[in-house]
């Protein structure tokens, strides 16, 4: 079984290459065939020589561009693991910290992999943080919805994750043409093409635990705090564009933070 996985560290996400590499190497999947395909703009990326690693030059695209355009780059070198049997992409701050096996982990039946967001796990959809601008190619209605999808692990047989990517890509360019922002980037695109589709594997939020979050179930894959490695805010205020996007993840954090805390004041309530 050949699997390959695409990853992106350009600037300073760098930081978290090698530890990412090194707990994939000895959890992920240890039965297959792994080959990283990682997109960067360091030529001397610690373990870049190593036969399973494929350094793939990338110049730094700036927030949010990093993350918005990886479609855009993936299709552009899709011919390098258009033969492999599964093609998934990981974020570059994760750490894979147990055993994660062929058998949980691989669709097999279905055609997609998604990973469930830990702070929307247990939402109503109507309360989940869908696109709700319809001027956005990601426009979710509030009458639509059954899981909110984190966009920082998605993969799948690879020519179904391959059409996907093609047809995200198409959403994003014709939301930049018209001069719209998804809410939340990649991750609202993919979770507008998730919905209503039956060939989705949808995985637990285990698989995308937050660093110092306190979740009633225990970590397969844990997501690094970046701020603990450099200043998120700065990295975002690389350009103008960033500086505004910057001001408003505060917001949005801000907004996030009271409704968990809402949550369990009234969770607490109702048990007392």
């Amino acid at each position: 079984m050949k699997i390959a996985i695409l990853y992106i560290c350009t600037g300073k996400y760098t930081v978290f290459w090698k530890e990412f590499y090194e707990s994939f190497e000895e959890n992920f999947l240890t039965n297959c065939s792994k080959t990283y395909f990682v997109f960067t703009d360091d030529p001397r990326l610690v373990y870049g020589n190593r036969e399973n690693v494929c350094l793939i030059s990338q110049k730094n695209l700036g927030w949010p561009d990093n993350t918005l355009m990886r479609f855009s780059l993936f299709t552009r070198e899709e011919a390098r693991w258009q033969d492999y049997d599964y093609t998934f992409f990981i974020n570059a701050n994760f750490l894979c910290v147990q055993k994660i096996t062929e058998e949980e982990f691989l669709p097999v039946k279905e055609d997609l992999l998604a990973a469930e967001h830990a702070g929307q796990h247990g939402r109503k959809p109507a309360d989940m943080t869908y696109d709700r601008n319809p001027a956005s190619r990601a426009y979710v209605r509030e009458d639509e919805g059954e899981y909110y999808c984190m966009g920082g692990l998605n993969g799948g047989k690879t020519r179904a994750y391959m059409n996907m990517v093609h047809c995200l890509k198409a959403a994003v360019e014709a939301d930049k043409a018209a001069g719209v922002m998804a809410l939340w980037h990649d991750e609202s695109h993919l979770n507008r093409y998730l919905i209503g589709r039956k060939d989705v594997k949808i995985l637990p939020p285990c698989y995308g635990y937050p660093e110092d979050w306190e979740l009633p179930y225990e970590a397969k894959m844990l997501i690094r705090d970046k701020s603990r490695y450099f200043d998120v805010d700065m990295v975002k205020a690389g350009n103008w564009r960033g500086r505004i996007e910057a001001y408003l993840s505060r917001l949005k954090s801000r907004i996030a933070l009271r409704s968990r805390l809402r949550a369990v004041f009234d969770n607490s309530r109702k048990e007392r």
